[in-house]
């Protein structure tokens, strides 16, 4: 199974992954602003859309799809299998209250990429178990994206990055202020919402947060 993983997910494609939020749509379209996201070094895109229909979100995919393969980045779809498996996105990322990873990975292409979102070293092991490639932890600071989001210690994100093989994505609260603090957690990338799309040069913030992810993976 590692040797499969492997080849679904390169730990260097989650270095810097930017997740998309329609409230931090301003005077850019969302399209525009994960355009200058790629082009300031987002190495993934997950597209998360709560309120669109099945066809509206399947029509954005395409779109989005095509320009995550134009920079020769991953295209993931948060939650909705469905349209991930429709739009032929490179992944699908699910929480704990989503579809179970076993059963994900029992319904999608086998050389399509899983994510799970994980706060413990027990959902974590169960998540490498039954077939996630990477993992999502957080949130590991407070967040304003989703202020109900339980803080995961950093300790406890460590104990989760040595606990599995597979990659490791922080998530939640992380801007270039704090980012250097994940130094040391065995973490192979930071995910990001609001410090991305909230900017008003998203492409020299991404510029930024990237050289800054390097220097936390490397420390």
């Amino acid at each position: 199974m590692k040797a499969v993983q492997d080849m679904r997910c390169d730990r260097k494609d989650m270095l810097l992954y930017a997740v998309t939020d329609r409230a931090w749509v301003g005077s850019q379209t969302l399209f525009e602003q994960v355009e200058c996201a790629l082009k300031g070094g987002a190495t993934c895109v997950q597209l998360r859309e709560k309120e669109l229909s099945d066809d509206e979100f399947l029509r954005e995919a395409l779109e989005m799809k095509k320009l995550c393969q134009k920079y020769g980045v991953p295209f993931i779809i948060n939650d909705n299998v469905k349209v991930a498996v429709a739009c032929g996105a490179d992944g699908i990322h699910v929480g704990q209250h989503d579809m179970q990873a076993k059963n994900v990975r029992a319904y999608v292409p086998e050389n399509m990429i899983l994510g799970v979102s994980t706060q413990t070293v027990e959902q974590a092991v169960l998540a490498e178990k039954n077939g996630a490639d990477y993992l999502g932890v957080g949130a590991v600071f407070a967040t304003a994206t989703k202020p109900d989001a339980d803080v995961v210690p950093l300790d406890t994100l460590k104990a989760i990055s040595r606990a599995v093989s597979i990659p490791v994505v922080a998530i939640g609260g992380i801007c270039r202020e704090n980012v250097l603090r994940l130094s040391g957690m065995g973490v192979g990338g930071i995910a990001l919402v609001s410090a991305i799309l909230g900017c008003d040069d998203i492409e020299r913030e991404c510029r930024l947060l990237r050289a800054l992810s390097e220097e936390m993976v490397s420390a």
